[in-house]
């Protein structure tokens, strides 16, 4: 399915501040539906003065009346001429009498979109509103505040008031709902409605009593701690003068508030405050904090336990009166350095994905500097990216090139001056990695049965699932090809 930006700008007829502005209207649909207990669809016209539903939001409290999504298809015929009114005349528009969509009777409301800026507004799209008649009873008390928000929101949306562009974006999760408790406030912040589960919240909190009929700014200030700190911004969003959003603590329990300012002509005639027991969200995302510098740790730790074992060995390579032994303990410490390098780099955020251009940077410092002998004279130089790897993938690829990188210095170029190149090239589908010396070259067909040789295909092969190939370049010099599929970095990352 097409995204929203995709929709719109296919169309021909819409700016990058107008996708933006939709994108925003649009995040808010759950809201305006679960106000209006109805179908809200985003209308954007196209250039043979059609129009086209570039998102759909179903409600939760009430039945939809799509069980197909639209979003993609033209305007239908019966609607056609009521949004094309809205969008020309920059007024809503009801429908004169009930709609019939597919056997259920509807009312159809057509909110035109308004972008303000510059001192001046544009109608760029059409909200309709499809409320299902159907299912018609007597409305509820809360019912009758939740359509009154939803009008309130509509004449705003058609004067360019909503959505505030100065309201603070933030994740998603634990975001409070409509469904999940809503207060509305009078334009000196006193509470004329709260839902029940709004009720319920605040009595988590500690306070007892009725809300309607308080200042919301004076019920939190008799919940909150004496001696606790709170968030500066909490007073403007619990009076409703702002578009922000706050947490209150109390008694072990968070609650999350969200302010709505309600505006008629510009002017602020009240507020709706969503609000959301999120105390078990807080309590993970806590956890999530906690073993998150807790892996940190391991890695630091694992980091400086490698560093030792390195030390150790560099300690016993130079003790070493065979050649033989102090070469096998130089390789080894190089080796253990190698993923010493992928574990700092790991230490040093939270997510358990490595930027590995920056790792093969400070492997190839390392590899340079341990594996040039005194008659050996070797520029090496990386080119091309590899991108972000998850860790799983970057330590064997890490030591992989390190000893790939060390052959080519120590044998490829032994006792003479040369270059080793390693060319990272990354699609869609692989990541196709290939080292290249000028030095001698192998035999054509012939590879080496050394340590190193089998560790680089048992990394490549067996953990990465890749495949390797070594050939003789034309004159001189040897290249070595790996190719990693990159579905299976995905599936890790899953």
């Amino acid at each position: 399915m097409s995204t929203l930006s995709d929709l719109v700008y296919a169309q021909g007829r819409s700016s990058a501040q107008d996708v933006e502005w939709l994108h925003r209207l649009a995040g808010d649909g759950q809201l305006l539906a679960d106000l209006a207990f109805a179908d809200i669809v985003l209308w954007v016209p196209t250039l043979d003065d059609s129009f086209v539903a570039v998102a759909h939001t179903r409600p939760s409290g009430a039945a939809t009346l799509f069980y197909r999504d639209i979003v993609g298809d033209r305007v239908r015929p019966q609607w056609r001429t009521q949004v094309r009114d809205a969008f020309h005349t920059g007024r809503i528009v009801d429908s004169a009498s009930p709609d019939w969509f597919e056997e259920t009777p509807t009312r159809v409301r057509a909110v035109p979109v308004a972008r303000s800026g510059g001192g001046r507004s544009e109608t760029i799209a059409v909200l309709t509103r499809h409320t299902n008649l159907g299912e018609a009873r007597t409305p509820s008390r809360q019912q009758i505040t939740f359509n009154d928000c939803a009008d309130d929101l509509f004449g705003m949306i058609a004067s360019g008031d909503f959505p505030d562009l100065t309201a603070p974006t933030s994740p998603r999760r634990g975001a409070p709902r409509a469904s999940d408790g809503l207060v509305r406030l009078d334009v000196d912040g006193v509470t004329t409605f709260a839902s029940p589960n709004a009720l319920s919240a605040f009595n988590r909190l500690g306070f007892g009593d009725e809300l309607e009929g308080e200042s919301l700014v004076e019920v939190v200030t008799q919940i909150l701690p004496g001696k606790r700190q709170f968030d500066e911004s909490l007073p403007v969003v619990l009076t409703g003068r702002a578009p922000w959003r706050a947490d209150v603590e109390a008694r072990g329990v968070t609650v999350s508030l969200r302010t709505i300012p309600l505006r008629d002509r510009g002017t602020r005639i009240g507020a709706i405050v969503l609000c959301r027991d999120v105390t078990e969200i807080r309590h993970q995302e806590q956890e999530l904090i906690t073993k998150d510098a807790t892996i940190r740790e391991i890695h630091h730790r694992v980091k400086n336990n490698l560093q030792t074992v390195a030390s150790l060995l560099r300690i016993q390579a130079r003790r070493s009166h065979s050649e033989e032994a102090r070469e096998a303990l130089t390789q080894a410490m190089r080796r253990v350095s190698a993923i010493a390098v992928v574990h700092d780099t790991l230490s040093e955020g939270l997510a358990q994905n490595v930027d590995f251009d920056d790792v093969f940077d400070r492997v190839l410092k390392l590899v340079a500097e341990v594996a040039a002998a005194p008659n050996t004279r070797a520029k090496t130089r990386s080119t091309g990216r590899f991108g972000t790897l998850p860790s799983e993938y970057a330590t064997p690829l890490a030591l992989a090139l390190t000893e790939l990188v060390t052959n080519a210095v120590e044998h490829g170029l032994a006792g003479q001056e040369g270059d080793v190149e390693i060319i990272a090239e990354r699609t869609g589908e692989t990541l196709e990695v290939r080292v290249r010396d000028t030095g001698s070259g192998l035999p054509e067909g012939q590879v080496g049965r050394g340590l190193g040789t089998q560790i680089v295909r048992t990394l490549i092969q067996g953990e990465l699932g890749g495949t390797i190939d070594w050939h003789t370049i034309m004159g001189s010099g040897t290249e070595v090809t790996i190719e990693i599929p990159l579905r299976y970095i995905e599936r890790a990352r899953g």
